[in-house]
């Protein structure tokens, strides 16, 4: 028996990078996903690659920005496979990059912290409940190794998921007894869409990417792959008693 097996795991954030590795993950071992996010065409090709690997998968578009969609998120879940036994809160924006504190607008803030914070906000919100009438379940959320330092040029982004790891850890002391684990991981430079953006893509080797490759001491960024492994051990029965945590996938950075 694989380690998922009728499993019910539901993805946001997963039409690229870390979430669409992680749906593949989750699938291969057993798992009925629900992978969610906002490009329908890029979620369709998630789902149409699971399928074609032999996984089941089906995707509902919604933006984690809106509580009311992240409701309907859910309640659709529900309605299509019955139940929710894991969560994998992976949705987020890196927004304005590169400019200092003084820079910032309003606009960017509610963009970086609706997203960001509000999108594991509404989603556990949402998925606790229905965690709650299936007698427990597991939550996982992409905080950053942001959530931990600090960096100049990204105040918002520090600031949003500093929120996002403070809100797990607290959700996860409300919700221990009744079954549900809650933790978090935190990646460092990792090759997905994001970082391509923040640091230009792999084949330019430019001076932002090394720069951001020289913080880590393994001298390289990870793959979404790897981060993906982060993610199902977190969710697994290994880690059973692990509750409240921030799993760091950063190569050390974090602590160098």
């Amino acid at each position: 028996m694989r380690e998922f097996d009728n499993k019910v795991v539901l993805i946001t954030g997963a039409t690229s990078g870390i979430g669409a590795a992680a749906a593949e993950a989750f699938a291969r071992e057993g798992a009925k996903v629900v992978v969610s996010g906002r490009r329908q065409d890029k979620g369709v090709e998630v789902v149409d690659r699971i399928i074609e690997s032999g996984g089941e998968a089906y995707f509902i578009r919604a933006d984690v920005s809106d509580e009311d969609q992240v409701e309907t998120l859910v309640a659709q879940t529900l309605a299509h496979y019955g139940k929710l036994d894991i969560a994998f809160n992976n949705a987020g924006i890196e927004g304005l990059m590169g400019e200092r504190l003084e820079a910032q607008t309003q606009e960017d803030y509610r963009e970086q912290f609706d997203t960001n914070v509000g999108g594991v906000l509404w989603a556990m919100k949402h998925e606790l409940k229905a965690m709650q009438a299936n007698g427990g379940g597991v939550i996982v959320n992409t905080a950053s190794i942001f959530s931990q330092i600090g960096m100049s040029g990204m105040s918002l982004y520090t600031a949003a998921k500093h929120a996002v790891l403070g809100m797990t850890r607290a959700a996860s002391i409300e919700y221990g007894k009744d079954n549900i684990r809650i933790n978090a991981v935190s990646p460092g430079g990792v090759e997905t869409e994001m970082f391509e953006r923040a640091a230009g893509p792999v084949e330019e080797n430019s001076e932002g990417r090394q720069f951001f490759t020289n913080f880590h001491p393994m001298g390289r960024i990870s793959q979404p792959s790897e981060q993906a492994e982060a993610v199902l051990f977190l969710a697994s029965r290994k880690a059973s008693f692990v509750n409240g945590a921030n799993l760091a996938v950063d190569s050390g950075w974090s602590i160098s």
